[in-house]
């Protein structure tokens, strides 16, 4: 981070994002505060998440390795947009869903971390080996994600289908990384 000089350019991409929060932080009802802010919690868990993750390159190196059996099947800009996209767009969607429409659609931003950590413990409980962001999932996005689920699921009380959205956002974030992983391994086997 220090010595290639790249933290400017993770804390001008966290700035602008968080910048977009503000407009936000004028619109929530103090009685929402503590709703606002645990679903706000996990923006910065989710980036300790992908420091551990995705320093040293680890993550996309452990999958190629893992998954591609040394070929790349996730490249650097694939990295990067799953990330931003499917992290950042995908709570900042939820944010304004829950300020705007309604605070139960806060539910997609804890669901998202949550389904993460399932995807880092069952392959390390499978291999029984660490994968790069399990430490982050298992002692972060558990307590916070779960726990914070639980009580915007009691104190909100959302839908049915909001919880159901909800879930199904979150699992459709990974298995579209799934996907795209698999496509990539199946068009680079095609061309062994």
């Amino acid at each position: 981070m220090v010595s290639q000089w790249h933290w400017p350019y993770a804390a001008a991409f966290a700035g602008v994002i968080l910048l977009l929060f503000i407009p936000l932080l004028f619109s929530i009802d103090p009685a929402e505060a503590v709703i606002a802010s645990i679903i706000f919690a996990q923006l910065p868990l989710y980036m300790i998440h992908q420091w551990e993750e995705h320093h040293g390159d680890r993550f996309r190196l452990w999958v190629n390795d893992h998954v591609g059996k040394g070929r790349e099947v996730l490249s650097r800009p694939a990295t990067f947009v799953i990330n931003s996209a499917g992290v950042w767009g995908v709570d900042f969607l939820a944010f304004y869903l829950a300020v705007y429409v309604d605070a139960g659609w806060g539910l997609i931003a804890l669901y998202l971390p949550a389904v993460n950590a399932v995807g880092h413990i069952i392959p390390a409980v499978v291999t029984r080996r660490y994968n790069p962001g399990l430490w982050s999932a298992v002692f972060g996005f558990l307590p916070l994600s779960w726990g914070g689920i639980v009580y915007l699921s009691r104190a909100l009380e959302p839908t049915f289908f909001m919880q159901a959205v909800s879930l199904g956002a979150a699992i459709a974030v990974h298995v579209a990384i799934l996907g795209y992983v698999q496509q990539r391994l199946h068009a680079l086997s095609g061309n062994s």
